[in-house]
């Protein structure tokens, strides 16, 4: 089982415990309101939307990850296509982060406040993070 698989299988496990928020208003609701611990946007997402999150997230400080398709995140959640999903709960933010860093001893896994210079990075770098 790849690492990918082992990601969906996580929000899915988040979402069947009531750890998720998921589309655009319920996302930035978790996010604005402190409760977000980690937010996923889909590759698929359109540039306004990878904007608007990119944006919030640095602003908030709540580390961003651009993954998987729309279908791929709906799928993993039980629901339909999902452009954006929010973790509630830091026990799975921080399994999901760990395994989305695929570089051994990254800073982000590491030093928590590195996070927030990550998500920039990755919305420049259409989602690779180089730094590290």
């Amino acid at each position: 089982m790849d690492n990918k698989q082992k990601i969906l299988g996580l929000i899915g496990l988040a979402t069947k415990a009531g750890k998720t928020a998921s589309g655009e208003f319920m996302t930035e609701k978790s996010i604005k309101t402190g409760k977000a611990f980690l937010v996923i946007v889909s590759e698929e997402a359109s540039d306004n939307t990878r904007k608007m999150f990119t944006n919030m997230c640095t602003y908030y400080k709540v580390p961003l990850y651009f993954f998987a398709s729309k279908d791929e995140l709906g799928h993993a959640m039980g629901r339909e296509m999902r452009a954006s999903l929010a973790i509630v709960d830091n026990g799975f933010a921080k399994a999901v982060v760990k395994l989305m860093n695929t570089k051994a001893d990254s800073d982000c896994e590491k030093e928590p406040s590195h996070l927030p210079v990550c998500a920039v990075e990755r919305a420049q770098n259409g989602g690779k993070h180089e730094s590290i």
